[in-house]
């Protein structure tokens, strides 16, 4: 049995909490939030209507007082400037940790310095910490990079996530624009608040696996513009205004592109798919119909995680860095 402390326990955490309590093989232990509204309130209550007798302290001290959990689980921010203090006070703890910051992910090109700092104080502690999701952390980055282990030679590597976000969580459709005007989209795409977080730290990892040293990236963000007036269950979306965000992701030596990352999610996208694509001896190409469930597979990849950076050796890992990670039961 696994015992899990969850730090963050907004709609991501308390999903990820849901998908806990249907496994035989781990178990919350101890959960923390900040949110004066979680606060004092029972785990299960919260998350699935059923008690816990877990209750959501404030900070980790208190809810450490009586437990001791094997492993943390942080889902609380996505950028490194932030998740980085959290790290350090979970490591004091000496607890290994699995985090949903997609800058986590591959932050050694982007944020070197608090890289390295996260890699020597868990090293110091003897223990293991890793970035993942469904992208970054797998769809984008581990499975292409996994996908070339059976090729002589790699040329070039282009990755497709279109997604349709009609029935996704609001705060995913909040993140991708979905209703705003164009000025408004345009406004949050220059101050860095609307954007898929990860797309560059998935360039880096593949280049990294691949022995590639680029030149430069790219990260190219445009709105999906309706065309019509469009209403789902939760957004109206008046003609002209944002149904979502394409991202072009573009990993380049000297002038060539090598690595092509290309992410659609909107408001009613007619084909929802996942797919790489590798030039190469042989040519690879993977695609599935439908997409992967960016909810589930991000709860579920965490989860699988956990035995996984409890047996790793200790530092800041990346997907490609720790044991293959499965479902396990």
């Amino acid at each position: 049995m696994i015992h899990v402390v969850q730090i963050g326990l907004g709609p991501l955490g308390q999903k990820i909490n849901q998908y806990i309590s249907d496994r035989t093989n781990v178990k919350v232990v101890a959960a923390v939030d900040k949110n004066p509204q979680l606060i004092g309130h029972d785990l299960g209550e919260i998350c699935n209507g059923t008690p816990s007798k877990i209750i959501i302290k404030e900070n980790l001290q208190e809810a450490l007082k009586n437990t001791n959990p094997d492993v943390a689980i942080l889902s609380t921010v996505s950028d490194m400037n932030r998740i980085t203090e959290q790290i350090m006070e979970i490591l004091s703890f000496g607890i290994p940790i699995v985090s949903t910051c997609e800058e986590l992910s591959y932050p050694w090109n982007t944020n070197p310095t608090l890289a390295d700092k996260i890699d020597m104080y868990a090293k110091e502690k003897k223990l293991a910490v890793v970035g993942t999701g469904v992208n970054p952390g797998f769809l984008m980055d581990a499975l292409p990079s996994f996908l070339t282990a059976v090729c002589q030679n790699v040329d070039f590597i282009e990755v497709n996530r279109f997604q349709d976000a009609t029935f996704r969580r609001i705060p995913f459709q909040q993140k991708i624009g979905a209703g705003l005007s164009l000025e408004t989209f345009e406004e949050k795409k220059q101050n860095g608040t609307l954007r898929h977080v990860g797309l560059t730290e998935s360039i880096q990892l593949i280049a990294n696996q691949m022995g590639w040293t680029l030149s430069k990236t790219e990260d190219i963000i445009e709105p999906v513009v309706a065309e019509e007036y469009t209403k789902t269950k939760e957004i109206e979306i008046e003609k002209g205004a944002a149904l979502g965000v394409t991202q072009i992701g573009r990993g380049y030596i000297g002038n060539e592109v090598k690595i092509l990352l290309k992410f659609k999610a909107a408001i009613g996208v007619q084909e929802s798919y996942d797919e790489v694509n590798i030039k190469g001896i042989p040519n690879i190409q993977s695609k599935i119909s439908g997409g992967v469930n960016g909810d589930i597979a991000t709860c579920a990849i965490v989860i699988n995680a956990l035995p996984q950076i409890i047996r790793s050796t200790a530092g800041l890992k990346t997907m490609a860095d720790i044991p293959l990670v499965s479902y396990f039961s």
